[in-house]
């Protein structure tokens, strides 16, 4: 008896399709004896482009109706970025699979200046990331932050049309799109510390499904893994979402894992920074619990209210 395709859920946008079906590629080079359908959906933070996300209710928005295609068995595999999946998952799901880590760092494009500090004063530069915002008013605090929301090809469209004189984007996802020749800085993370997750994407399907379990293992890269779950720690520990500005990044640091965090009030009047530096951990559940670590020790200091600033 013919297998019945798997079905493949997605977001519409480019970027969206192009890391699915990059995926679907590795998928289909593992395992050609596997068809697979895509089912593209249109979710609420997609819908609604002209508000933030905090004020929308968060980045969980952009897979709200994706997970709901998973768990009535509309699709089988849900391919996200990383960094829009909320600190947990929904229940009777799981994050089967996480590829290997594309570059994590944030990108700074301008035709204004080759660098984000070469930029004159006064500069517009357009970002709809609290955590972006609040790294870049440290930075350069001579700027003006516009806020700036839509696709990756909308918001270079906005930098070249000239609502803004630079742009803030994942390196990550130019470099999919194929557009890594746009990129003018790549920003270090001592500068800009990146979104948790950003550069990774997730690969989710129900719970029990133990057939597309073993399918999506030969795709995952368990210290992408393992980086991914300090960084999620992080923001579970601290509640971390949409309206507070929060940076996670966890990297091999010879035999070991060295974890930053950032975690500022809505404001960003309050920074404040910390780090770890822990042998490489034996599992994610092991990760986890040292991101977690972490982020208990940027919400302790951000809750005390004698805290300097």
């Amino acid at each position: 008896m013919k297998q019945r395709p798997l079905i493949v859920a997605t977001r519409k946008s480019q970027l969206a399709l192009t890391q699915t079906r990059a995926c679907v590629r590795l998928l289909n080079c593992a395992n050609p004896e596997v068809a697979v359908e895509e089912l593209q959906v249109t979710t609420t933070g997609d819908r609604i482009q002209d508000r933030s996300l905090a004020d929308i209710g968060g980045k969980g928005l952009f897979v709200k109706e994706i997970e709901e295609a998973l768990l009535v068995g509309q699709a089988d595999i849900a391919v996200h970025s990383m960094k829009d999946l909320p600190a947990d998952v929904a229940p009777g799901l799981v994050v089967a699979c996480v590829p290997e880590r594309q570059d994590a760092r944030d990108a700074f494009i301008s035709r204004r200046a080759l660098r984000l500090q070469d930029l004159p004063t006064g500069s517009r530069i357009g970002t709809s990331s609290l955590r972006r915002a609040v790294q870049l008013k440290i930075w350069r605090s001579d700027l003006e932050i516009v806020p700036l929301r839509g696709n990756v090809d909308t918001r270079l469209r906005r930098s070249e049309e000239g609502a803004v004189d630079a742009v803030i984007l994942a390196c990550a996802g130019l470099i999919r799109l194929g557009w890594a020749d746009r990129i003018t800085e790549r920003l270090a993370p001592r500068d800009c510390l990146p979104a948790v997750g950003q550069g990774a994407l997730a690969i989710e399907c129900r719970e029990n499904d133990e057939f597309v379990g073993q399918l999506l293992k030969d795709l995952h890269h368990r210290e992408t893994a393992i980086a991914v779950a300090a960084e999620r720690g992080v923001m579970r520990s601290t509640g971390g979402n949409c309206h507070v500005p929060l940076a996670a990044y966890a990297e091999r640091d010879g035999n070991g894992l060295w974890l930053r965090g950032l975690l500022a009030d809505p404001s960003g009047k309050q920074v404040r920074r910390a780090e770890m530096k822990v042998p490489w951990p034996d599992s994610e559940e092991q990760a986890a619990r040292i991101g977690e670590q972490l982020g208990l020790e940027l919400k302790a200091v951000l809750d005390c209210p004698h805290a300097d600033t």
